[in-house]
């Protein structure tokens, strides 16, 4: 893993694009050496692939942000509370997850509105904040622009939490339906207002317009 930070450093560069192979052809007989670099992303590396980069190839990577220099003494110490996340680890959160992002609910292979880009989903570190004050560290499906988006959130569960006690028993009914589908239909007019909402300032005017308001 060191070796490969100082690679990207030294050879790639950051914002540049470097392939599979060319890691490959610089560690020769190095075994798994695509994971390791992997594990540089749990040091704040930022290393993007064509889920996180529509215009990076499948073969493609781009150095995008160095993080913790991790060939310094004492600096290569994965940080605490980090979750390893192998193969079977990722089949078991995208499944556990209704294999969709839950972030925006797109599935894999889905075409994101008003491009021609599909959805693919991948897993991302969430720290969540307890009800008692502290942090921990879980695994979320989240496709690749919500990946993207969400690095620096930290998810509120506490928040959650109180903000249902003071939902009205009838509400509570509809989320715990909610809850219990996964899922929920939009009205019309919510749809409409999201809509409405994603438009510039012109384009909203003339809707308050046709409304005259």
């Amino acid at each position: 893993m060191k070796r490969a930070a100082l690679w990207l450093v030294t050879v790639v560069g950051e914002g540049r694009v470097f392939t599979k192979e060319e890691l490959r052809q610089a560690f020769p007989g190095v075994s798994q050496i695509d994971r390791r670099m992997r594990d540089l992303r749990d040091f704040g590396w930022v290393i993007h692939t064509n889920r996180e980069a529509g215009d990076l190839d499948p073969s493609e990577q781009r150095f995008v942000e160095q993080g913790i220099p991790v060939w310094e003494p004492g600096k290569a110490t994965r940080p605490k509370g980090t979750i390893a996340i192998g193969a079977g680890k990722r089949r078991e959160t995208i499944s556990g997850d209704g294999n969709m992002c839950r972030s925006c609910g797109m599935t894999p292979g889905a075409v994101y509105e008003g491009t021609y880009d599909t959805a693919q989903l991948d897993i991302a570190r969430r720290r969540v904040r307890r009800p008692d004050g502290t942090e921990v560290v879980e695994l979320v499906t989240e496709c690749q622009r919500c990946r993207l988006g969400g690095r620096q959130l930290v998810a509120d569960l506490g928040d959650v939490l109180r903000a249902i006690e003071r939902l009205q028993a009838e509400d509570r009914e509809v989320l715990a339906d909610w809850i219990a589908a996964d899922e929920r239909d939009f009205r019309s007019v919510e749809q409409v207002w999201s809509s409405y909402r994603a438009l510039p300032d012109s384009s909203r005017a003339e809707v308050r317009a046709a409304l005259e308001l």
